[in-house]
């Protein structure tokens, strides 16, 4: 399998407002290493830079002006005599109108953001279009007539909205990658979230359209990030009604819970018939990764790369989330082993 791997990602490492403190984000330099070192330790197969690409192929899935903002911020930033990494202070909350978009980057930082988990830096933008070109890279493979690419971004994309950054995320990479093979002439796409977390960025995005198919497995957001989206119910609207399925799952889900939901997405990725699918590919399911709370352990991966190729649709794997460092790179790499029949 093709991996696509970019060494731009090095150039983001920020900080979070985690547990009531400022402190070095679990989305670190070194997780994408990780898994780089046990795609070549496997043989997984040949490792390319991506293609370059540009902000109008991200425009797709995001607003030009979100994207413009994300372009421009650190050099806003940096205007105003500030050399720190930039967070924002401010959100447009319920009550407040929300809907004029300030001229000031303190401003634009809350009206493009869900919270203060996503800084952005001097080498933030390099980063995160050097990601989204992974995934765009692994999707032109696809439409080129590969079975199946993975796609190592850092940072991650799934909570990325439509017009907003969070959960250590910017450009949301999957649905960049299934609005380009939309583009490309696809007349169906599905994206199928294994992360712990709600995709719920790639959820806003595809929320009113039947094209997309968003399927998500994570924990119930009554007790898990990021609390408000991810709930059974919410189905889509409009036009895309019935074309966005939840399964939440209870703390301390192991393989069978676990198995039992991916059985279920199987049938509606089935029934959507797409030209191809999209995993948001987070391993932070394991059962010692220090944000999450399933149980899966090392050998399921293997199964679930087995669940994912009994699809049988061109697949492009997009690196998500995974925080356990020692692990990660097993966990991730036994997905795409396991679907290549390589258990």
């Amino acid at each position: 399998m093709l991996t696509i791997y970019s060494s731009d990602h090095r150039l983001h490492h920020g900080v979070e407002l985690k547990d009531g403190a400022i402190s070095d984000s679990f989305e670190k330099p070194l997780r994408a290493e990780t898994v780089l070192a046990q795609v070549r330790a496997t043989g997984l197969g040949d490792v390319i830079s991506p293609k370059a690409y540009q902000c109008a192929d991200y425009a797709g899935a995001h607003s030009q002006r979100y994207v413009d903002f994300l372009a421009g911020a650190w050099h806003e930033w940096l205007a105003t005599g500030r050399t720190c990494q930039a967070l924002p202070l401010v959100w447009p909350v319920r009550g407040l109108p929300g809907h004029e978009l300030p001229e000031f980057i303190d401003g634009k930082l809350g009206f493009f953001s869900m919270d203060a988990g996503s800084p952005i830096n001097a080498g933030t933008w390099a980063a995160i279009s050097s990601s989204a070109n992974s995934a765009l890279t692994g999707m032109d493979a696809l439409l080129g007539g590969a079975r199946a690419a993975f796609a190592l971004c850092r940072p991650p994309g799934h909570h990325a909205g439509r017009e907003y950054m969070g959960g250590y995320c910017y450009l949301n990479n999957a649905a960049i990658a299934a609005q380009h093979c939309i583009d490309g002439g696809a007349k169906r796409v599905a994206v199928l979230d294994i992360d712990f977390h709600h995709g719920n960025g790639t959820q806003d995005i595809f929320y009113d359209r039947p094209d997309v198919l968003f399927v998500s497995t994570h924990g119930d957001p009554t007790v898990s990030y990021p609390y408000f989206s991810g709930h059974a119910d919410e189905r889509g609207v409009g036009a895309g009604e019935g074309f966005n399925l939840n399964l939440p799952l209870p703390r301390g889900t192991a393989w069978e819970g676990f198995d039992h939901a991916l059985r279920h997405a199987g049938t509606a990725i089935g029934q959507h018939a797409p030209d191809a699918l999209v995993i948001s590919l987070g391993v932070d399911t394991f059962e010692d990764d220090p944000i999450s709370h399933f149980r899966l352990r090392t050998p399921d991966y293997l199964r679930i790369g087995e669940a994912i190729a009994s699809f049988n649709v061109p697949t492009l794997f997009v690196m998500e989330g995974g925080y356990m460092v020692d692990e990660i790179g097993i966990n991730a790499v036994n997905v795409l082993l396991g679907f290549e029949g390589r258990a």
